[in-house]
């Protein structure tokens, strides 16, 4: 028994360890990525100005549609708001986190990306989160002050389900982590990634309002076969109490699933990898 514990103790040291290193590389690779986008302040300046213009006339629009309908599904104006605004946070988060997911095309068609294969660390670490961007970083913070104030008004609102939407946003974040890896998977494949990536933000944007506008089958498709409704309406759902225990259940499964499977796909893919385009 005691020979066990120590296994146990070895192997968390070990995790623990080997976490803490690719952190501090995770951390030095951001460095780099926001002193490289802070060469250009026009560029910067003209992104961020256009990234909030986009975000206002949408903000703006269905405060004004939800305003005009009293309720929506039976969400009030600010909860509808809500369900934007998380919409706005996980995609602006997810944009910066995996912003060199963009840039990974050019990686394989010029065979860069072998010099990262050779690296000693995981090359997934590099090819994933190696570029951050400050710039969706920043708006991102100004979006969850924007929640914070609005959930501050709205009645009935626990500290519990302020967790559960916490959960549920990080839960997004995995969802969202799961389909970057498999582009990249499908990019070293067939040098593809401006498609899938396109793809994936048409279908998500139909995240920017409750679920339950929608009519079956759709509804469900959304939820559970596009999962949408698991990464942008769920955190929500969780915090205003109209997300099921069994809902909620099955979309961390099916979050965590999705992630396992493209990662399988990831290693599947590095083995057809052939250098200077795959």
């Amino acid at each position: 028994m005691e020979k066990r514990v120590t296994g146990l103790q070895f192997l968390w040291k070990v995790t623990m360890n080997n976490l803490g290193k690719y952190f501090e590389i995770f951390w030095l690779l951001s460095r780099y990525s926001v002193m490289t986008s802070m060469q250009s302040k026009v560029s910067v300046a003209l992104f961020t100005v256009a990234k909030l213009i986009r975000f206002a006339m949408f903000f703006f629009f269905i405060y004004y549609l939800i305003t005009h309908t009293n309720t929506i599904k039976g969400y009030s104006a600010d909860q509808a708001l809500i369900f934007f605004l998380t919409f706005s946070i996980i995609d602006s988060v997810s944009q910066a986190l995996f912003r060199e997911v963009y840039r990974f095309r050019q990686m394989v068609i010029s065979g860069e990306l072998n010099s990262v294969l050779v690296k000693p660390y995981p090359a997934l670490l590099r090819v994933l989160v190696g570029g951050v961007d400050p710039m969706d970083l920043v708006i991102s913070v100004g979006y969850v002050c924007m929640a914070a104030y609005i959930l501050y008004f709205i009645p009935n609102i626990s500290a519990v389900s302020l967790w559960l939407y916490a959960g549920f946003v990080v839960n997004s974040m995995v969802l969202a982590a799961a389909f970057h890896v498999a582009v990249l998977a499908f990019a070293i494949i067939t040098t593809d990634v401006d498609h899938g990536i396109l793809i994936y933000r048409d279908v998500v944007s139909a995240g920017r309002f409750p679920l339950e506008i929608y009519k079956e089958p759709m509804r469900s498709i959304l939820t559970f076969v596009v999962p949408v409704g698991i990464m942008m309406s769920f955190p929500s759902q969780a915090v205003f109490g109209t997300l099921g225990i069994l809902q909620g259940t099955v979309g961390v499964i099916l979050s965590f699933g999705a992630l396992w499977l493209s990662l399988g796909f990831w290693r599947i893919a590095l083995r057809r990898y052939q250098s200077w385009g795959g």
